[in-house]
């Protein structure tokens, strides 16, 4: 292969969002009034100074203080339709599992929920995107884990911290296949080294820079010793599988559900999966322990975020919504289908998640160097 003849989407960039609006200070106080009329000032008479007499008095100056409002109480969530946020472009995992839960969260919040790609920069500009959106509720975020997980590690002048984003439940998870071209002779990954070490270079693809797929192949190149490896990113699973068939790059790392179309098709070849035991839609692929790396691996999960600071309520209101969405027999068996494992549950189930992973994916980027912003 010719690594002229890839088409790499580039170095991703990150839009920064705008400054925030100056807020516009009001009048200081005694710049607008007048003063007391001179019999209003002495009282004449000696009347007692009632209470209505002395706010007849501050009307007759023009002095009457401002009626004080109301505390603002939230109204009745959701007000408004609901902004779906998938950090990556339509035809993807991400894609396909946001678009699937969309009409039953619509139904049960009795709102539309809109599907919204801001793809680019391994999901970053979805991330300041969902970290500066209101938080009220009316912004949701299909996150890939990676987005919290690696992200940080990865794009250390990010200028945000995913970890503040407020989890509201799992949606899947999926194991990482490495998927390969046909004319790759391998199939296991102690043939796929034996091929590879003797190339001057071997292009890989991911669906991002700094992604798990980009990060995942580093860490296995570093396990195997395999030292030829170059990386072509793309802004999504969509772009990246297309170059894959058209064998622009020998092989990717891929979530089960995104690879599976094409390994069933014929088009590729499942030589490793990453998940504990063997995937249920792909029986015949052993898993990475089982070809001799102990502790290789790990999942692609996908979970439902908020915007900080989101007020409890508005978390547990559209957790519910979201658990009886992930409990449809008919959302569950197209997950299934996938190859991907349904998710539901509460928070604290995506909490242990990142608490468990973000350093352990940090150490791996650490170790091995691994950039994504140069």
């Amino acid at each position: 292969m010719n690594p002229r003849e890839a088409t790499p989407c580039g170095r991703p960039s990150r839009r920064r969002g705008g400054a925030f609006p100056s807020i516009q200070a009001g009048p200081a106080a005694g710049e607008t009034g007048g003063a007391l009329p001179p019999d209003i000032a002495t009282n004449q008479g000696n009347r007692p100074m009632t209470a209505s007499f002395h706010r007849r008095a501050l009307l007759a100056a023009g002095l009457a203080p401002l009626a004080a409002p109301a505390l603002a109480q939230p109204g009745p969530y959701p007000s408004r339709p609901v902004t779906l946020l998938v950090g990556f472009p339509p035809g993807g995992q991400s894609d396909f599992i946001a678009r699937l839960v969309q009409p039953g969260l619509s139904r049960l919040l009795g709102q539309p929920v809109v599907v919204e790609n801001r793809a680019g920069a391994a999901g970053n500009i979805a991330i300041e995107a969902a970290m500066r959106a209101r938080p009220d509720g009316h912004t949701l975020f299909a996150a890939n884990g990676a987005f919290v997980t690696i992200n940080p590690h990865t794009f250390p002048n990010l200028g945000v911290d995913p970890r503040q984003l407020v989890p509201v439940g799992m949606l899947a998870q999926s194991p990482m296949v490495l998927n390969v071209h046909t004319a790759v002779p391998a199939r296991s990954i102690a043939e796929f080294v034996a091929w590879a070490k003797p190339q001057p270079e071997v292009l890989y693809g991911s669906v991002g820079a700094g992604t798990l797929g980009h990060v995942a192949m580093e860490y296995l190149a570093a396990r195997t010793g395999l030292t030829n490896l170059t990386h072509v990113p793309y802004r999504g699973g969509g772009p990246a599988n297309q170059d894959l068939l058209a064998h622009r790059f020998a092989g990717l790392f891929d979530g089960a559900s995104g690879a599976l179309p094409f390994i069933r098709g014929g088009q590729s070849r499942a030589i490793l999966v990453t998940s504990p035991q063997r995937s249920p839609v792909l029986p015949e692929v052993p898993t990475a322990v089982e070809q001799g790396l102990e502790g290789f691996t790990f999942t692609n999960w996908f979970a439902l975020f908020a915007p900080p600071a989101t007020p409890p309520a508005i978390v547990r209101q559209v957790n519910a919504a979201l658990g009886e969405v992930m409990a449809s027999p008919e959302v569950r068996g197209r997950i299934l289908a996938q190859g991907d494992t349904p998710g539901g549950g509460g928070p604290e189930g995506v909490e242990a998640l990142i608490a468990r992973e973000y350093p352990q994916w940090g150490s791996v980027i650490r170790d091995q160097k691994i950039r994504a912003d140069g």
